[in-house]
């Protein structure tokens, strides 16, 4: 499926009905599944207990606890994780017009890593004797957004978009093996909460991140959609992009931009979560029929919220009480959605 191929003229009646009926579906069954969400654990809460849980947040009930401080929190941020993953690949594969492409190709996911060893592998938790999540998640923050400011700085020197691509891989590699050289010289009692991290994670979550995510998450989303027909011209080259009036160079820095903050505040609080961002992308235009991205940013949303939830409902339930890794799991579903793509449909960009 090439997703320059059929842009985005005319509107067809009968499909504009079944990209609602997408809408709709894809919505009921995301709230479905953050019901099934708070109900299944450990300890099963029945669908009455959650809405009195949500009516009466106050009550001193056991599974009110459970459901606000645990359950609830853990399912948003998986929502939010999956749709700001999908929405960061989609940018980065309209603007690198390739379909392998996902958001942390160009490091942000390494850099944020290796800022994390430094804070869990060495001495400079001296004198703590728990690791603030405050300090992990800044640390991660600053390690993603150093990564996106260089890699913004030589997009802003060079045009070809394949050099860029280059240089994300590069910084990938210098970062990978800064933290090999970390884990190879720490104490093996750190080396286990770092390793837990890498594996990726929504469990943890307070409602600070929470509304950090929603906040500026939420803006970022606004903005990308505002662009969204400047998207559709640069689907159909630069030169037409240019043509009509876009700034180019001012567009791809704010594609990147926008692509990393969205990557980069997930990877901070979550650690590195694979294949989402790479596969969803492909699943919306498959669900939606068009390369319009007025209509694949809302849908990539809705589908990257699905199959992140289901994916960490899977992680957290499947071989219960030990909880999977969140990354093999996705790797499991996002790997053969591509592959089939890229093999049965010859899907390009």
């Amino acid at each position: 499926m090439n997703v320059a191929a059929k842009p985005i003229a005319g509107r067809h009646p009968l499909r504009e009905h079944r990209r609602i009926f997408g809408f709709v579906l894809l919505g009921v069954l995301t709230v479905l599944l953050m019901v099934f969400n708070i109900a299944v654990g450990s300890i099963p809460i029945s669908p009455g207990e959650i809405w009195e849980a949500l009516i009466h947040p106050q009550s001193t009930a056991i599974y009110n606890d459970i459901i606000w401080k645990i359950r609830i929190p853990r399912t948003i941020s998986a929502i939010l994780g999956g749709a700001y993953l999908a929405v960061s690949g989609l940018l980065l594969q309209v603007y690198f017009r390739n379909p392998i492409v996902g958001p942390f190709i160009l490091g942000i996911s390494s850099g944020a890593t290796v800022m994390v060893s430094f804070v869990m592998l060495t001495t400079l938790t001296v004198g703590m004797t728990v690791i603030s999540p405050f300090v992990t998640t800044l640390a991660a923050f600053i390690g993603a957004y150093a990564v996106m400011m260089v890699v913004v700085a030589i997009a802003y020197r060079v045009k070809s978009g394949i050099t860029l691509l280059i240089v994300g891989l590069m910084m990938g590699y210098l970062c990978h093996a800064i933290t090999s050289i970390l884990t190879a010289l720490a104490e093996k009692e750190k080396i286990k909460g770092f390793v837990l991290w890498q594996l990726g994670s929504f469990s943890g979550f307070g409602w600070d991140e929470i509304w950090m995510l929603l906040i500026f998450g939420g803006l970022v989303l606004a903005l990308i959609y505002f662009l969204s027909k400047p998207l559709n011209a640069f689907l159909l080259g630069e030169t037409y992009a240019a043509s009509m009036g876009v700034n180019i160079r001012r567009f791809r820095i704010l594609i990147l931009l926008c692509a990393c903050a969205l990557a980069g505040m997930i990877t901070s609080v979550a650690g590195p979560v694979a294949f989402i961002g790479l596969a969803v992308p492909h699943m919306a235009r498959l669900v939606f029929q068009t390369s319009d991205n007025r209509i694949l940013i809302p849908g990539a949303c809705l589908v990257g919220a699905l199959v992140t939830s289901l994916c960490d409902f899977i992680a957290r339930m499947l071989l219960s009480p030990v909880e999977l890794p969140l990354s093999a799991i996705t790797a499991f579903f996002g790997a053969p959605i591509v592959m089939g793509l890229l093999v049965k449909r010859r899907v390009e960009l």
